[in-house]
């Protein structure tokens, strides 16, 4: 009962993760070096993901190193850079368009991995989100580039594989969010940093204002809000988790409506009430954790339920540092 109690919150502490990554737009185009997709996506990870190490103060051990690096792969390291490829190659909000079909990726990975049936009411949800924000992102636009479309495609992909994978593994004992999510934030930095060095060469030099939006894509846009995605996984089925993503392309329109100066259209303003309509939808009536993973898929699932309580009192130290 108290756990069910506690979900409204825990939904709305999850849902600050993609509301946050809906600023990254703004904050890239109004502040940071023009043209540095890779150097931007190392100093988003890569320093996060040290200060999280540095507070958890625990490093993976055994399988773990593996499943760290796997994980790190694919919702950091992989993630960041076509995600940035498809957003410079791809006209208006097509890149947001492709990345709103995460919650089929994730339905359908969930059958392999989770062993977890997708019902009618979750394919259409999804659908229904995919639509909104295809109505508040997509313009009109010429021909469409072969790899930005692949790229994105890839992103949603990997982080949708990423998020499953983090389902189904769950975290080793005495274990929190906090330290999983700096293996990850870490683990991805590093990859990303030498393709960063080859493709675009040596660090731009850097203004206040660029400073001043780095340290908050790092913190507040990643440290914190990784942090928060990462426990809500933790804790919530992944399709409910996914369903929040539309979030993020909503947030960024909202934000360029207000401070940007950007109109928003009925039609756009339809969209938005269709996506987060479908975002909430996607919420109620949650299957239980141990209902959508076989008990088989993997051994360190008591851990998590073990950790539940502790994840509950961890809140508290990284949302004050935020």
């Amino acid at each position: 009962m108290a756990a069910h109690s506690n979900r409204p919150a825990l939904i709305a502490l999850t849902a600050l993760a993609p509301v946050s990554w809906g600023s990254t737009y703004a904050v890239t185009t109004e502040f940071l070096p023009a043209d540095r997709p890779l150097f931007t996506a190392v100093m988003r990870a890569l320093p996060a993901g040290l200060l999280l190490l540095a507070l958890a103060r625990v490093l993976p051990r055994g399988v773990w190193w593996g499943k760290a690096a796997a994980l790190g792969a694919l919702n950091i390291g992989a993630f960041f850079p076509l995600l940035f490829l498809s957003a410079y190659r791809l006209p208006g909000g097509m890149a947001a368009v492709v990345g709103s079909i995460g919650p089929l990726f994730v339905a359908g990975l969930s059958v392999l991995l989770l062993g977890d049936r997708p019902t009618l009411r979750t394919l259409l949800t999804g659908i229904a989100a995919a639509l909104g924000v295809s109505l508040v992102v997509l313009k009109a636009a010429g021909a469409l580039d072969p790899v930005g479309v692949l790229a994105a495609l890839a992103s949603t992909a990997s982080m949708s594989t990423g998020t499953v994978l983090t389902k189904r593994w769950g975290r080793p004992d005495g274990v929190g969010p906090l330290a999983l999510t700096a293996w990850q934030l870490t683990a991805g930095g590093l990859l990303i940093a030498p393709v960063a060095l080859l493709v675009e060469g040596a660090p731009p030099a850097l203004d206040g204002r660029a400073i001043g939006g780095y340290l908050y894509l790092a913190l507040a846009n990643t440290a914190v809000a990784y942090w928060l995605w990462f426990r809500g996984i933790g804790r919530l089925t992944a399709t409910q988790v996914t369903f929040l993503g539309p979030l993020s392309p909503l947030t960024a329109a909202v934000i360029g409506w207000a401070a940007l100066g950007q109109a928003l259209t009925p039609v756009q303003l339809a969209g938005m009430a269709l996506a987060f309509g479908a975002t909430v939808f996607g919420q109620l009536k949650p299957r239980t954790t141990a209902a959508a993973v076989p008990a088989s898929a993997s051994g360190s699932f008591s851990s998590t339920e073990k950790n539940a309580r502790k994840d509950s009192m961890d809140v508290t130290v990284p949302a004050l540092r935020r």
